[in-house]
């Protein structure tokens, strides 16, 4: 059979590919052998190009404004006094466990409507819980509404079929690969006739109850988002906000949710939906164990009829989906978080796991040390990172950095120092897991707080569509500073320069230690990713 130019692929953009893939929220084995890389590259080249289905209906729909008279909004009334009616109201989720609860807790409350856009809902404990309460919910009447970007959806088409089979829900997929067959990597190689298509991702996290409440942050859907992996847990950060701030947010799903760059499951499988293959995936799956501190769940707080939140005005910042089209002329995100550091007059306090400055950020960093605005940055190390090619691009940086007079602080494994505190603020409490940083979040003198799905780097800047959200209130800064810092002080190596080369500093006092080698992964990448990220351009890490 004869095979178009457009659809040959060259070995090595395959193994590029494949490389760069490798998730940053979730790293499946996409490092496979060069191999079964270029094996797969030659089944693609033989088999000719897929295509995504045309004439595809996507009905319009819009958040619900009726919705006054939902318990949720009683409780949101009932806990906000008269002076406080223009503004929001924000409780931060730092905890793993709490944050998947206070989710539950509000599925399982919706009267109305369920707006959910993830990046990833992986097939795991916790995300076939999350699913079965959604399931449930509109088994009750309440509209639910998900969105999820198709790039790890791998195998999961009967899963999220069977549930748009089901009254009252809707599943779409953002930016979906032609190709719905095989693994992860199959997937990607047998799309790569579309590669700016796979390139280009939906990054936004958010998830809205009743029109009322809202959870945004940097979490996904799975096990290592919400303490329940064994080995690894990620670090991470959400927000819960009621008030003003979540018609804005619901303003956002919508343009999402109605651009052409999603497609209804339903249009992208054979045959036909089966809500029962979707009931026999989740029918076995084990509830959660609550939150350890169940006094202070998001769910207690809802029983008793009113939450304690702090108050402020806030900003909502997302990409417009036609980014995924290559669309540069719409503002974006990365455009929103340079102008905010911009503003800051003494102290920028920035967490970002992906941390690859390109040149404009740069420009803005040494602008204000030039301003002497105090700079800390955190982010993972070579020993904690899940994305060691992403490392290594920013390793590239680090040394102009700290010559500006940034400080940089990269995350230690658990136990690399006796005196560590495993289960400091936002950690995962499991004593033996690795934590990972994964919040992207910003403080602004104490006083403002950027928090969202953007990492600091390029493919956030140019490729991704991204979220955030912009917090102005002095005492949510100030806890926010207090997670970052309390990660800095416990759970971190300061990164100096002594003479030309660099040093990992741990401990205080006389407990200080002083590495001269960088910390290195308890396993060595299964490539040669050094090399590798000389070799790819930063807008490709």
């Amino acid at each position: 059979m004869q095979t178009s130019l457009r659809c040959s692929l060259p070995t090595s953009l395959a193994y590029r590919a494949c490389a760069r893939l490798a998730s940053r929220d979730q790293a499946p084995a996409a490092f496979a052998a060069a191999g079964r890389v270029v094996a797969m590259a030659i089944a693609m080249a033989m088999g000719g190009c897929a295509a995504l289905p045309g004439q595809v209906e996507r009905p319009v729909s819009y958040s619900r404004s009726d919705v006054a008279d939902t318990q949720l909004a009683k409780i949101a009334a009932a806990s906000t006094a008269d002076d406080q009616r223009g503004l929001s109201g924000f409780q931060l989720l730092p905890d793993g466990a709490q944050a998947f609860d206070a989710r539950i807790a509000l599925i399982r409350r919706a009267e109305k409507t369920l707006d959910v856009q993830y990046y990833l809902i992986a097939s795991d404990g916790t995300g076939l819980e999350f699913l079965r309460e959604l399931q449930r919910a509109a088994a009750r009447g309440v509209r639910v509404r998900i969105l999820v970007d198709d790039l790890y959806a791998t195998g999961q088409d009967e899963l999220f079929a069977g549930l748009a089979a089901h009254d009252n829900v809707e599943v779409r997929m953002f930016n979906p690969l032609p190709v719905r067959r095989g693994g992860f990597a199959e997937r990607i190689v047998l799309s790569l006739h579309q590669f700016t298509r796979i390139n280009h991702r939906m990054h936004n996290k958010l998830f809205i109850a009743d029109g009322t409440f809202a959870v945004t942050g940097g979490r996904n859907i799975a096990d290592e988002y919400f303490d329940r992996s064994g080995d690894a847990n990620f670090i991470d950060m959400d927000v819960l906000s009621m008030g003003p701030v979540v018609k804005e947010l619901a303003a956002v799903f919508d343009r999402f949710w109605n651009s052409d760059v999603v497609y209804p499951v339903r249009s992208l499988v054979r045959g036909e939906p089966s809500a029962q293959a979707f009931e026999r995936q989740v029918a076995n799956v084990p509830a959660a164990a609550p939150a350890a501190s169940a006094s202070l769940s998001l769910d207690a707080e809802l029983s008793r009829g009113r939450l304690e939140l702090e108050r402020g005005t806030a900003e909502v910042f997302a990409d417009a989906p036609q980014k995924a089209e290559g669309d540069t002329v719409a503002a974006t995100v990365a455009q929103a978080h340079l102008a905010l550091l911009d503003s800051a007059q003494t102290e920028v306090l920035l967490a970002s796991p992906y941390f690859v400055p390109g040149a404009p950020a740069m420009l803005a960093l040494s602008a204000m040390r030039g301003r002497d605005v105090r700079i800390s940055v955190l982010t993972n190390s070579l020993a904690t990172t899940d994305e060691p090619l992403v490392h290594f691009g920013y390793a590239r940086h680090r040394a102009a950095l700290l010559n500006a007079g940034v400080d940089l602080h990269e995350l230690m494994p658990t136990g690399a120092t006796a005196g560590e505190t495993t289960t400091s603020l936002g950690g995962s409490g499991r004593g033996a897991s690795l934590g990972r940083l994964h919040t992207k979040l910003t403080v602004i003198d104490e006083e403002k707080t950027f928090l969202g799905s953007m990492n600091m780097d390029a493919r956030s800047a140019r490729l991704n569509t991204e979220a955030a959200i912009v917090i102005h209130s002095a005492p949510l800064a100030r806890l926010v500073a207090k997670f970052v810092r309390d990660r800095q002080q416990e759970g971190s190596y300061e990164v100096r320069l002594q003479g030309n080369r660099l040093a990992w500093l741990s401990g205080e006092g006389a407990e200080q230690r002083t590495r001269s080698a960088e910390p290195q992964p308890a396993a060595t990448p299964a490539l040669p990713v050094r090399v590798l990220a000389q070799l790819l351009g930063e807008g490709m890490l």
